[in-house]
């Protein structure tokens, strides 16, 4: 299944409920696996392009590794999404999880992974994050996933970065593309804030590579975006109130989509 850049991808979130282990688990995987179904089918049938598949709900994250509960809890609902839409289908395991996130999606049969510290280190809420681009493109050569496309954060929200503060966006940018990433996701400072067009536009001048905006992305905003961005990953504001951690919200969703009916034409 092709991932199609050539009319805007839309991304939709799934925010997997909190994993078996984690601080606020309170479900069973089989009814962590049905919320989140049903949540990729009324994305979908919204006309949304892709879904990706993330486990939001895991908070505190641990910093670059998971355990095995939780990559097969994730490989588990990946499976079950897998076989309800009919559509690319992404994973990314917090909080720098990117091997795991790797082998889940080759398990799963997922196209895509959203990674962070794919290049260049920062100083996350979880701690400090080296780049791991060498390590994880030698993993997805050895495990003959290379059909599994590599999205990858630049300078990613929720960091600071001034470790790298002689790094200007635009090199980060090109360095991921160099690394051998496959698109690049640009994003505000947090969870639910808007993209800056600034931002968006020294990307796009610096690399050949699609540009996806990856937080805030809301009706106000997308004409703005539209013409410098390759891509859009859509969750906080289609949730009831704009918040993540809430259900989604079938009147935000379309209030979302009628704007990007508009600018498609």
């Amino acid at each position: 299944m092709r991932i199609n850049f050539d009319r805007k991808l839309l991304v939709g979130m799934v925010h997997v409920r909190a994993l078996p282990g984690t601080p606020r688990n309170a479900l069973r995987v089989r009814d962590i696996c049905h919320i989140a179904v049903e949540e990729a089918r009324l994305l979908r049938q919204a006309g949304f392009d892709a879904v990706l598949v993330e486990n939001m709900h895991d908070v505190p994250y641990l910093c670059r590794r998971v355990g095995p509960e939780i990559t097969a809890a994730m490989t588990a609902v990946l499976c079950a999404v897998r076989e309800a839409v009919d559509c690319p289908l992404g994973v990314q395991i917090l909080a720098g999880a990117n091997r795991e996130a790797l082998a889940a999606a080759l398990a799963a049969e997922a196209q895509f992974i959203r990674v962070e510290g794919f290049v260049f280190a920062h100083v996350a809420d979880e701690g400090w994050i080296e780049s791991d681009a060498g390590e994880l493109l030698r993993m997805r050569k050895a495990l003959g996933a290379e059909h599994v496309a590599i999205f990858a954060d630049v300078k990613k929200k929720h960091s600071s970065h001034a470790v790298t503060a002689d790094v200007t966006l635009g090199e980060t940018a090109h360095a991921a593309e160099f690394f051998g990433a496959d698109a690049l996701v640009v994003t505000g400072r947090s969870t639910g804030e808007v993209t800056a067009v600034e931002d968006l536009q020294e990307v796009r001048r610096s690399t050949h590579l699609p540009v996806i905006v990856g937080s805030g992305t809301n009706p106000q905003t997308l004409a703005s975006q539209w013409s410098c961005a390759d891509g859009f990953i859509v969750g906080s504001w289609l949730k009831q109130g704009g918040k993540w951690d809430q259900e989604l919200d079938r009147e935000r969703i379309e209030r979302f989509m009628s704007e990007v009916r508009k600018l498609r034409g």
